[in-house]
């Protein structure tokens, strides 16, 4: 019997050690894992934003010596459920999305970007309408029963902080229903800040909620007419966390937050829409949180 049990003493302490060399060998010497999987939410369409963090993903190669497998969703909840399934490691988030993901997996937020239109880590939602329209206020809006787009269901910008607008104005948001806000004749989700803009421009509906840099920044590639578009109103809002699934570890976690916060390349924050990064902590999305609570957004 004691021979039998030793035997099994020897074999438990061989897998143990196995599963430790084999856990070690997924981490280079900064306690990164060799392949750093990056979940991107699409706030424009999928292949511009892949595109477009391609120069991040060397950069992070050679500061954190991994690969980095950068992921783009097709929609905000396909980010969230990739990390709650454990495919991916570090994900770039807006806020309620984070929200939503910390529902269902441990995050911590490390990073957000200092917005070149407001100088700190907040940027502006807007309601949008035509500039030739008659509309001066989102109370406007609500006393015409305007038509009106929201981007993804999940954006904070597109989404969430305009209906909290829109429910300051009059609007009876129904959490239970999200195209529920009557007095409004029609309600539309098209996906995206590129789409809302679209959507307006074109008269498909008479106003929308957007994220402003964006609609700056579909200006400036010609996309939007400038000036084609005003915004009625304005809230700010907490930047777009990066996250890391807590189980990454510490070290891993130190490592990735010091790799955003040297950003210097001016050429990269360009790219990135950034003047720099700063930390963030689960606090700085409070606010975020009651809105999700409020309008049902939150899972």
């Amino acid at each position: 019997m004691k021979r039998v049990l030793a035997t099994l003493a020897a074999v438990v302490s061989l897998l143990v050690l196995v599963a430790c060399s084999a856990g070690g060998a997924s981490v280079n010497e900064k306690g990164v894992p060799k392949k750093l999987r990056v979940g991107l939410i699409p706030n424009i369409a999928p292949d511009k934003q892949r595109a477009r963090y391609k120069p991040l993903q060397a950069y992070l190669e050679r500061e954190l010596d991994a690969e980095i497998e950068l992921f783009v969703a097709t929609d905000y909840s396909g980010v969230v459920e990739a990390l709650a399934s454990d495919r991916l490691d570090l994900a770039y988030l807006g806020g309620l999305t984070y929200v939503q993901a910390e529902r269902k997996v441990k995050l911590t937020p490390v990073v957000t970007e200092i917005d070149r239109e407001t100088g700190t880590r907040e940027y502006l939602s807007a309601v949008v309408v035509k500039s030739g329209s008659a509309y001066r206020t989102t109370a406007d809006l609500v006393a015409a029963k305007a038509s009106f787009a929201f981007g993804d269901i999940s954006s904070t910008s597109g989404s969430l902080y305009p209906r909290a607008m829109l429910a300051d104005a009059g609007v009876k948001a129904d959490s239970r229903d999200p195209a529920s806000c009557p007095p409004l004749s029609k309600v539309s989700f098209t996906g995206g800040h590129d789409a809302v803009a679209q959507s307006v421009l074109t008269g498909a509906t008479e106003a929308g909620g957007i994220e402003l840099r964006i609609l700056h920044r579909l200006e400036g590639e010609g996309s939007v007419p400038k000036g084609a578009l005003r915004a009625i109103e304005t809230r700010r809002v907490t930047g777009y966390p990066w996250v890391v699934r807590t189980e990454v570890g510490s070290r891993a976690i130190q490592e990735i937050t010091g790799a955003f916060t040297r950003i210097d390349d001016p050429a990269l924050l360009d790219l990135l829409r950034a003047k720099s990064y700063a930390k963030v902590s689960p606090s700085d999305y409070d606010e975020i949180r009651r809105y999700a609570e409020r309008f049902g957004l939150g899972v």
